[in-house]
Parts: C-alpha cells; structure tokens; sequence
C-alpha cells in the first residue's frame, strides 16, 4: 500500500485500554475528539459493538458543500484493541476510505493508540475528482489523539 493513500499517527495516553476504547467505541464522544472540524453531531447512533454496525454522523464542510451526514460502517472490533469504519456519504455504500483506531496496552494505565486515515481504496475517479485527498492531515489526525488524552483526563 502506498504511503501517500494513507496517513498514520500514533501516541502513549496515559490511560487504560479500556477507558479509551469505552470514549471511541461511543459515536456520541465523536465530535469532541474530531482534530479536522468536520464532525459536528452524533445522528441515530448506538455504542459501537461488533463489525456490521452503522452509525450516522452529522457533518459540515466545504468539501461537500455544507452540512452534510456520514454513515459509517464498521469493519474491525476487537474490543479493547481494535475499532475501524468506512465511511461514506448518508444512504450510499462506502467509497473506499476508512478510519482505524488500534490500542495496545503498555501497562495497567497506559496505551500506544494508533490512528489511521486510509483512503487506499478509492478507486471512484469521479469521486476522485471532486475529494481532493486527503480531507484530514497528519496534523488533524494528531489533534485528535491530543483530544483523545484529554477525554480520559478529565
């Protein structure tokens, strides 16, 4: 896979695994970790529990040209370790970009998070002509680990 279709950033929380994946796995704690500005409310979701899910997010940006929702469909859940979702626009299947979170422990109150935005499976050139990828940059994606830190600090 090539590097410039994905961005990864990873940083130590001093948290458990658990803590933090109880505010990830919670679509309703979304908007407050969101590093890109996107995310503005959660919309009819449930706590994300097993691969299938679909929870819905209201969104806003220019990109799309305005308020917008997102559907995001859940494609990885390992409790504890793992959360992914491909998104897509509300009532469309998604269109190949994805959202992982990997948690590893480093003790008892401590955890590397691992976060990536993947758009690799894009393969829409219309799609492509329009999204100018990636949406979100590393600098965005780091903000919301920082955000992440604060939501179990608190």
């Amino acid at each position: 896979m090539s590097e410039d279709t994905k961005i990864t950033v990873e940083r130590t929380i001093d948290a458990s695994a658990d803590a933090l994946f109880n505010v990830l796995s919670n679509p309703e704690r979304h908007v407050e970790l969101d590093g890109s500005g996107f995310v503005r409310s959660a919309d009819r979701t449930n706590r994300i529990q097993q691969v299938g899910d679909v929870f819905t997010m209201n969104m806003e940006g220019d990109h799309m040209g305005g308020e917008y929702q997102t559907d995001n469909h859940v494609t990885g859940f390992d409790e504890n370790r793992l959360l992914a979702w491909q998104t897509a626009p509300a009532g469309t299947e998604p269109k190949g970009w994805q959202w992982v979170w990997e948690l590893e422990p480093q003790g008892p109150d401590s955890t590397l998070v691992r976060h990536t935005y993947d758009w690799s499976g894009v393969t829409d050139q219309e799609l492509l002509k329009k999204v100018s990828f990636p949406l979100v940059s590393q600098s965005d994606l780091e903000d919301t680990l920082g955000k992440l830190a604060e939501s179990v600090s608190s």
